[in-house]
């Protein structure tokens, strides 16, 4: 492992010491997590097992897989308009979701017994992952960074997600409605909950995926947040635990061929799947409020977008053109032009979401 410190670009890490040290970490606190929940880290129902077989398995996958996307010419196509120290990475296989996701969803439902909830939510999160996979192979197809259109995509997000919202009305444990809040209180939102909860899976699934965007960085930090609300919902929902410790690893081992520099990406086919994965947990769990905590990164990537696209239209000028409030966005190519390394954005980023998911457990004790 290669970590030193340099004079003029503070922490200098390889992105294999990078990925030994979140693997470490990860499993680290899976066992400590285990050991304060009273269970032990072999066990079925447990945030390790399910961690590291996944880890595993993913890992092995990938040496499987992009071999094959390589013989498919299943390229990623960079944009001009990108950073351009990213236009080398052209050609490198994309559509990785298509062996990690899957990894997750058949660990997770063998391990839960094919619980009704882990099915509901191993659905949703393959049904982000088609609509995911229908985008990147246009991207493919066409030889462009254009997939299927934003409506397209966001008319299939939604109708995803009623489905799953459909399923919870009838299947709903009690006072889901109500959202939980610190300090033992709740907000009842009756009807108005399920206009929030179609929202939270598109809303989600789509920070996700904007947060995809150099190399380790969304695989990295959906792992952390999967792994804390894993902890959170543990007591309550012992298979959602296996299976966001389940989606965790599969992270984990696809990070192994994702690290920088990378050998695979995972395309819209697994950062969509992965948003809808955490969204589709919180809602089942009534864990919105620590979902939204250790979706923290994603939130403001999100943000960044959104902010970028207003601040330009707001200033155009007769000339048609528009003042930038970032060198780009999202966040973390603002901080690429701005002088930062990827490894050093996606080391920072990494460090942000575990602090994040510290707050989170410490807040759901109060």
């Amino acid at each position: 492992m290669d970590a030193k410190l340099s004079s003029d670009r503070g922490l200098n890490i390889s992105g294999i010491g990078l990925v030994f040290i979140l693997g470490t970490g990860l499993s680290v606190a899976a066992v400590i997590l285990d050991g304060m929940a009273h269970r032990l880290p072999w066990q079925i129902h447990s945030l390790t097992l399910p961690l590291l077989c996944c880890g595993v398995i993913s890992a092995v996958m990938g040496y499987l897989v992009i071999p094959m996307l390589q013989a498919l010419k299943a390229g990623q196509v960079i944009r001009e308009d990108g950073p351009q120290a990213h236009l080398k990475k052209a050609g490198t296989p994309t559509m990785g979701g298509i062996f990690f996701i899957p990894v997750a969803v058949v660990v997770a439902c063998v391990l839960s017994n094919f619980s009704a909830q882990v099915l509901a939510v191993c659905g949703l999160t393959l049904s982000y992952a088609f609509i995911g996979w229908l985008d990147d192979w246009q991207i493919l197809r066409r030889r462009s960074n254009k997939g299927i259109s934003p409506q397209m995509k966001l008319a299939l997000q939604i109708a995803f997600a009623s489905l799953f919202c459909l399923w919870l009305m009838f299947n709903q444990p009690s006072n889901i409605t109500n959202i939980a809040l610190p300090l033992g209180l709740s907000l009842p939102l009756g009807l108005f909950f399920w206009p929030l909860a179609g929202f939270v899976l598109v809303a989600e699934s789509n920070a996700t995926n904007l947060t995809d965007g150099i190399d380790g960085l969304a695989g990295g930090t959906v792992a952390i947040a999967l792994l804390s609300l894993g902890a959170l919902v543990g007591p309550t929902s012992p298979e959602l635990m296996v299976f966001c410790a389940a989606v965790s690893g599969s992270c984990l081992g696809f990070l192994v061929h994702n690290r920088n520099p990378a050998r695979v990406f995972m395309g819209d086919t697994g950062s969509l799947a992965l948003g809808g994965a955490l969204a589709a947990v919180g809602l089942l769990t009534n864990t919105l409020v620590a979902l939204f905590i250790l979706s923290g990164i994603f939130f403001v990537e999100a943000v960044s977008v959104m902010a970028q696209v207003s601040y330009y239209k707001a200033t155009k000028g007769p000339d048609g053109k528009g003042k930038r409030l970032f060198k780009m966005a999202p966040l973390h190519h603002h901080l690429e032009l701005s002088g930062w390394t990827e490894l050093q954005v996606v080391a920072a980023f990494y460090l942000i979401g575990a602090i994040l998911a510290v707050t989170s457990l410490a807040i759901a004790q109060v």
